[in-house]
């Protein structure tokens, strides 16, 4: 009996150790593997923690919204606040000091001379000089001092008010012109106007393109710009930042060097589409002595036409360069048609008598000045208040 009793003792050693072999060889991957519940219970006897490995971020949940409250949606992100920029009517007045700060030697050269108790041929000499050397075109000069010599003689003393009352009739008879001033921007014929904005590098043409969406804007309308200046992607982003003060859509091309005649078709009709009130083309700067690119300028013009017709074409002149922006124009003219001239930089040190010269030349009207650096300093020109500037009245 005994000896049964130790022969099944010593089976079942031998049993469980193999058991315990087979155990410990068993995969750690298999499914089905159970961990001790030691392992799994802390001493706590809750669930260990599990760190998540995936992501080194904290995310952190908002808590709860209270029981019968909506969770708060999240916000956008504001928008950008539209500037507002002043309306158009008075700008010239507005900024007539800054203009007759700049234009004051012009203007008091020529009273001082008239001023002379003796008017002989040297000093009738001076006074051509003056009106030249002002940028006034060697023509007209000699125009306005034998005008100027005849009233002279008709009316005989002249006193100081006198002098400035004639000199004042003279000027103004050259800065008039029987072409008007008024810039056709208004929606007509169920259409968009479209304005084409075109000039040689550096007279701040697409800076003037930006300044006239404010203008327009500011006095009710709603722009479309077209960024049909391809060559320079820098050209296409102010165009955009000056459209996005104001709010005027601005349409350009992702990619730089495309066909500007395409983007000045697409601008013109997203301006249709939206029922714009005028679009705005900026073309690329190009020399007058280029025949290439002016003619790739006649193509833009004539692109647009397949789809409406272009109401204005504002030619921009850098007014410091003088004769220079008169040969330049001369180019442009026979190119484009051009409507109207946009004389920039007329604060600095150009001489107002370019205002004269190139109405004469063209035969177009100057419709807009730039007075100044800011945002709102371009102005529609007006003769009366350009000609009191110039005589510091």
């Amino acid at each position: 009996m005994t000896e049964y009793i130790i022969l099944i003792v010593v089976i079942a050693v031998l049993l469980l150790g193999v058991g315990g072999t087979m155990l410990l060889q068993r995969p750690r991957g298999m499914h089905g593997v159970r961990r001790s519940r030691a392992r799994e219970l802390d001493l706590t006897g809750s669930m260990p923690k599990v760190e998540d490995k995936t992501s080194a971020d904290t995310i952190t949940v908002p808590p709860p919204a209270p029981p019968g409250q909506r969770p708060a949606e999240p916000q956008a992100p504001p928008k950008p606040t539209l500037e507002k920029p002043p309306p158009s009517a008075g700008r010239m007045v507005r900024l007539r000091a800054r203009l007759a700060r700049s234009q004051s030697g012009f203007g008091s050269a020529l009273l001082g001379l008239l001023s002379r108790d003796r008017l002989d041929d040297d000093t009738w000499d001076e006074i051509e000089e003056v009106l030249i050397t002002a940028d006034v075109g060697v023509a007209p000069a000699r125009q306005i001092t034998a005008d100027l010599r005849t009233r002279v003689k008709v009316e005989g003393t002249r006193t100081p008010e006198e002098v400035r009352t004639m000199l004042r009739i003279e000027l103004l008879t050259q800065v008039e012109t029987e072409a008007s001033r008024s810039l056709r921007t208004q929606r007509h014929e169920g259409r968009p106007a479209v304005v084409l904005v075109v000039g040689v590098n550096g007279t701040g043409k697409t800076t003037t393109c930006g300044k006239l969406a404010r203008s327009l804007v500011g006095d009710g309308q709603t722009v479309v710009l077209g960024a049909a200046d391809t060559f320079r992607a820098a050209a296409a982003d102010q165009l955009e930042t000056w459209g996005g003060r104001v709010g005027a859509k601005t349409v350009r091309s992702d990619k730089e060097g495309a066909d500007p005649a395409s983007v000045a078709f697409d601008a013109v009709s997203t301006g249709i589409e939206q029922e714009a009130d005028v679009v705005l083309v900026d073309t690329a700067g190009r020399l007058h002595t280029k025949n290439d690119l002016m003619d790739e300028l006649g193509k833009v013009k004539r692109v647009i036409e397949k789809r409406t017709a272009v109401d204005e074409v504002l030619l921009v002149l850098d007014a410091t360069t003088g004769q220079n922006g008169l040969r330049q124009a001369r180019v442009f003219a026979e190119v484009v048609d051009v409507t109207g001239i946009v004389l920039t930089k007329l604060d600095g040190t150009a001489k107002g008598g370019i205002v004269i010269a190139v109405q004469r030349e063209l035969g177009v009207p100057v419709k807009l000045v730039g007075l100044g650096e800011g945002p709102d300093d371009l102005a529609p020109f007006d003769a009366a208040t350009f000609v009191d500037a110039i005589l510091g009245g």
